[in-house]
């Protein structure tokens, strides 16, 4: 959606600081490895997939997903799809009591011995359909300039922009549809675009971004 998660190219956010990840533990605060670990142990339960958890952190209000932090954004969702999915009940959270008169929820759970190879492997996104890829390496394409009102891997900054498909990849899972609980294919395109293309007039001539698009974003120049 045209949402404030999407700020690529925006103005007002200041410098982008170098990544020093790097030279900082993974995270900042105990309760943030707790949401981390809560956020895995439920989604092994396998009731929503990684695009409904995006699209739950993108239907916060502005002002709340801006202030919040990185793992604040994760609870909210987490909170959210659990309510949503029938996991627990808004009193529930509220009170952090569970309702005794609730049916018990049976799932198998995630084992100590397994969590490093979930998080790490997951499962593929790539699908096979039987629709041929529309576009080719060298193709000159231009990007849809749709505003979609759920969720979308489309960046606005490339939005009515043109570009050149540089790699094809394969079908992959069609995010705007998974967010939805459709699991569905499209083809995937590495498309790039100049510097000049996206911000006009440039020093860097030579300087350009690629971006990975889904064939539905994407037009016949």
């Amino acid at each position: 959606m045209n949402g404030w998660h999407d700020v690529g190219g925006v103005h007002g956010f200041g410098p982008i600081l170098p990544n020093r990840e790097c030279e900082e533990p993974v995270f900042q605060a105990e309760w943030e490895a707790r949401v981390f670990a809560l956020t895995v142990a439920v989604e092994y339960l396998d009731k929503w997939n990684l695009d409904e958890s995006r699209y739950a952190i993108e239907k916060q209000q502005p002002a709340d997903y801006l202030k919040n932090s990185y793992y604040e954004n994760w609870l909210i969702s987490l909170e959210r799809l659990m309510i949503e999915k029938g996991l627990i009940t808004y009193k529930e959270l509220e009170s952090g009591v569970m309702n005794a008169n609730s049916p018990l929820n049976e799932f198998t759970p995630l084992h100590v011995d397994e969590v490093e190879g979930y998080i790490y492997e997951g499962s593929t996104t790539q699908m096979d359909i039987k629709r041929c890829p529309h576009f080719e390496i060298g193709d000159m394409v231009s990007v849809a300039n749709t505003n979609s009102i759920g969720h979308t891997r489309l960046p606005r900054y490339v939005r009515g922009k043109r570009g050149v498909v540089q790699d094809q990849h394969g079908a992959h899972v069609f995010p705007d549809q998974n967010a939805l609980g459709n699991r569905i294919g499209e083809h995937l395109y590495s498309v790039y675009f100049s510097a000049a293309e996206i911000w006009g007039n440039v020093e860097e001539a030579n300087f350009g971004v690629n971006v990975d698009l889904w064939e539905s974003y994407l037009e016949v120049v």
